[in-house]
């Protein structure tokens, strides 16, 4: 798997690929060709018949500090560019639900953005006990659209769901686990270890078993599809209303939005 620019990838283990979300200046935040190669790896993970497993995480110590704000600005000044974005943002949820090879994530420091759909998608995610999980839609002045609504409320409930998606509440490790929005919290510097640990043995498992039993589960989040589908449609209506300019604005002035 060649020509990725902002994924690196490697072979961790026999069988176990390994995809690393690699912006280390910026807090691997996602710009539009990390966005875009989100959306394409698993599809090529899936084709490939070496890879058994998958493991991503975020190069050093951060998984991903969401999206880059150039990005975002260029879709609200651009319909073309929102469109391509809404495009691979919905690729993004379907691509590594429809992936057929088991994929666990490994949450470090930040998860957000285009990286935290990833990291709460995964069939497997394991966090460290001080990872910060946050979407921080409704903060920028947009919907929570981009996974939340396709996976959040079945993971932690209705009522967990609408006090963080609504409120942008922050989510450790050690509360993302007690409340089932990951499997599993271990110590930070055990995050890797153990992520590539249940890759393996994934990898050593039967494939076909595994594969069919993920399908079959996925179906879960496949009937929440259409609520999937509208919340991202009004997430990027939002991108060309009054709000996301202040939110925007405030992200950069590093101080909380004034929404009038």
């Amino acid at each position: 798997m060649k020509g990725y620019e902002k994924l690196k990838v490697d072979w961790a283990a026999d069988g176990v690929l390994r995809i690393v979300i690699s912006e280390p200046r910026r807090l691997n935040a996602v710009d539009m060709t990390g966005h875009r190669e989100l959306a394409e790896i698993w599809r090529e993970a899936d084709r490939d018949d070496a890879v058994r497993a998958v493991v991503i995480r975020g190069e050093g110590e951060a998984f991903s500090a969401g999206g880059d704000l150039s990005m975002i600005e260029e879709m609200m000044r651009d319909h073309a560019t929102r469109m391509r974005v809404f495009t691979e943002a919905r690729d993004i949820v379907y691509n590594v639900l429809n992936c057929s090879k088991p994929i666990v994530s490994a949450i470090q420091g930040p998860a957000v953005g285009a990286g935290l759909a990833v990291a709460l998608l995964a069939d497997i995610s394991v966090a460290g006990r001080n990872a910060k999980i946050i979407d921080g839609h409704t903060r920028l002045g947009v919907a929570a659209g981009d996974h939340a609504a396709i996976v959040w409320p079945l993971l932690c409930g209705l009522a967990k769901a609408k006090y963080h998606l609504l409120l942008c509440e922050p989510v450790t490790g050690a509360q993302a686990e007690a409340m089932g929005l990951v499997s599993l919290c271990v110590d930070d510097d055990q995050v890797h270890e153990r992520a590539l640990e249940i890759a393996s043995r994934l990898a050593a498992g039967s494939a076909e078993a595994i594969r069919l039993t993920k399908y079959s589960l996925n179906n879960w989040l496949r009937m929440a599809g259409p609520s999937f589908d509208a919340s991202l449609a009004m997430e990027f209506l939002g991108f060309t209303g009054p709000d996301v300019t202040e939110g925007v604005r405030a992200v950069r002035e590093k101080r909380p939005p004034r929404f009038t």
